[in-house]
Formats: structure tokens, C-alpha cells, sequence
């Protein structure tokens, strides 16, 4: 598509909540049950979507735009992260872009990660598409949902 560009980025708070939690899961006590580990564990990650949902707060005049926004089916890249291709219609009379938090889930619907990927400078009435990345390998069978999207 001419004039068209596309990115991801992931967040960086989401990449060290992660590191957290692995760290909660390998740092046990003699006192730790399995449950109390867990629980922060869940903790450390709730964190990092809120944190996720922050970033998609601070964008100025954007506005919901879930509707607008599709995923494809996840896949495993070379790294073993899990990927998954977003596509965003601009049905807007100006080129917009969208920020989009993708949440992974394990096929329990258990979550196991979240992402912001930004679809920019979609032209007026097109499609634009970028991609979204794990900050981890996840293993398994994975699910990809938006659980938020931002059109600016």
C-alpha cells in the first residue's frame, strides 16, 4: 500500500513485570505455598496490563476504536514469541493512527502476556496492519485478544 507504514513496540514495563514474576516464581521461601507464589505472580501481572492501559490513557484526543480493529491467528516466530498480525480500518477522512493492547491467554483463558502495538499513519478510508510480539517465549496453545484500541 503506498504511503503506508507500519511498527510494534512492546512495552518495556510489561517486559520487567514479567522478569518480576519470574523472579517471584524463583525466589520461594521455605514458607511460600504454591498459591501465595501464584497469587503474586497474578499480581505482577495484572500490574502490567494496568500499566498497559495507562499508556493507552495518556494518548490526547484518541478514541475508542476496538470495533475498528481485527487480529489474525497467533503464530510462534523463529525466538519462540508469539506473534500475532493486527489490522486496523481507518474509517476516519484523515490518516490516523492506532495504539492496540493485545492480550495473549492460554487456550484456559488464563492470561499470559500483553503487548501495545501501534498501527501509524493509516490513510483516510485503508487499512493498515503491524505486528504484535510477546515480550516472552509462551509455550503452548496460544489466544489473542484486543483489550483495548486507541484511534489519534
Amino acid at each position: 500500500m503506498p504511503g503506508h507504514r507500519t511498527r510494534w513496540t512492546t512495552t518495556t514495563i510489561l517486559t520487567t513485570t514479567a522478569a518480576l514474576a519470574a523472579a517471584l516464581l524463583t525466589a520461594c521461601g521455605e514458607d511460600d505455598t504454591p498459591s501465595s507464589v501464584a497469587s503474586r505472580a497474578a499480581s505482577a501481572f495484572a500490574s502490567a496490563t494496568a500499566e498497559a492501559g495507562r499508556q493507552l490513557d495518556d494518548i490526547q484526543g484518541g478514541i475508542d476504536a476496538k470495533d475498528a480493529v481485527k487480529l489474525g491467528a497467533p503464530k510462534t516466530d523463529s525466538d519462540g514469541r508469539t506473534t500475532v498480525e493486527v489490522t486496523a480500518d481507518n474509517t476516519t477522512d484523515s490518516t490516523r493512527s492506532f495504539a492496540v493492547q493485545i492480550n495473549f491467554r492460554d487456550e484456559d483463558g488464563n492470561f499470559l502476556d500483553a503487548t501495545v502495538v501501534t498501527v501509524s499513519d493509516v490513510p483516510a478510508g485503508e487499512t493498515g496492519t503491524a505486528t504484535g510480539r510477546s515480550t516472552r517465549d509462551l509455550g503452548g496453545e496460544v489466544r489473542a485478544e484486543v483489550a483495548r484500541a486507541v484511534r489519534y
